[in-house]
């Protein structure tokens, strides 16, 4: 089966090809970082302007890089949410044509539940699992019995740890996006300021504004005091609260809900601090652990067609009334379709 996914949820337009739901035939991803550097972050209204401008584009080059045609295509998937609105609508009004024009099945996938397919790219997924899902909008535990399953047993009760590392990156003047930055200078540093783990309780939420504020107050007394930061190790300090917190919390959940498989999901899947903190934790504890590469740990349309395949096996067919959603829980039961 080969579902064509269109991916437009914030800056980046990606249009893929996936066969069976994990072999990756063909994906184009045009980014606009560079243009939203200008402004240190996402700007919503240029954003879905150039959705508007590539859409076609990276259609096109998606189609020729697979050397297939519309004909050859079984599916139309999009991510209809959550994210930018603007960003998603483009998006969703792409998907639907197409499903129209072509006859195809549409096929609603939420954002998360595309970021932890990301991993069956990599291998194939065996259940139990639980999915850590770490992103600019997202911090989330979620346990999974089966497939499109998701069980979500804790969050994130105000900031998502990457919108935290791109607040403490403006602070300390490292350029957007943060949290690359914030990693690869945490590794220059020393863990030599003092800042708290946060909301370190017995919950499997998460609370990163705290911590935030923290970092805040810190650089600004130093600076009161006229003495200098030193960049490196504030960075080492910040990013090792996060990943302690974000590591415990998660081997805890392992250890209550009986699991012995991992994925990482989510932009800050990428983060190297944490990436190597879960090994070290996994391999003592004898987890399988999961994390997919780079490019999939980023937005894209592959993770998507991923997805898509194995909600289209539960039956996930949307018809042409579907809208994007700006938000909404990764609930099996809450994603409005015309079969289920």
């Amino acid at each position: 089966m080969y579902i064509l996914a269109i991916e437009s949820s914030c800056d980046e337009t990606s249009v893929s090809i996936i066969k069976d739901g994990y072999e990756e035939i063909a994906t184009i991803v045009l980014t606009q970082i560079d243009i939203h550097k200008l402004f240190g972050g996402v700007v919503p209204e240029v954003a879905s302007r150039h959705h508007i401008e590539n859409i076609t584009i990276v259609l096109e080059e998606a189609l020729k890089k697979a050397n297939m045609t519309m004909d050859e295509i079984d599916a139309i998937a999009v991510t209809y949410g959550p994210g930018l609105i603007g960003s998603l609508l483009i998006g969703v009004q792409a998907a639907k044509t197409l499903a129209y024009i072509h006859h195809k099945p549409l096929i609603p996938v939420h954002h998360i539940a595309g970021h932890i397919y990301a991993n069956r790219l990599v291998e194939e997924m065996k259940f139990p699992l639980l999915a850590l899902v770490v992103s600019g909008g997202h911090t989330e535990l979620i346990y999974m019995k089966e497939d499109y399953s998701f069980q979500k047993i804790g969050g994130t009760l105000d900031d998502a740890v990457g919108e935290a590392y791109d607040k403490v990156a403006r602070v300390i003047g490292l350029p957007y996006p943060g949290g690359p930055a914030v990693d690869q200078l945490a590794h220059q540093g020393k863990d030599t300021y003092d800042l708290p783990i946060p909301l370190d309780d017995d919950t499997y939420d998460f609370s990163f504004s705290g911590l935030k504020s923290a970092v805040i107050n810190l650089v600004h007394n130093e600076q009161q005091r006229g003495h200098e930061i030193r960049k490196e190790d504030l960075a080492c300090s910040f990013q090792n609260s996060v990943v302690e917190i974000l590591t415990k919390k998660t081997m805890k959940a392992l250890k209550e809900y009986q699991v012995n498989r991992l994925i990482v999901a989510g932009g800050v899947a990428a983060n190297k601090g944490l990436r190597e903190k879960l090994q070290e934790q996994c391999q003592k504890e004898q987890i399988h652990l999961v994390i997919p590469p780079m490019k999939y740990c980023t937005d894209n349309a592959a993770m998507i067609g991923a997805a898509a395949y194995y909600a289209y096996q539960k039956g996930k067919i949307a018809d042409l009334s579907l809208n994007a959603k700006a938000t909404g829980e990764l609930k099996y039961e809450k994603v409005s379709n015309s079969s289920s």
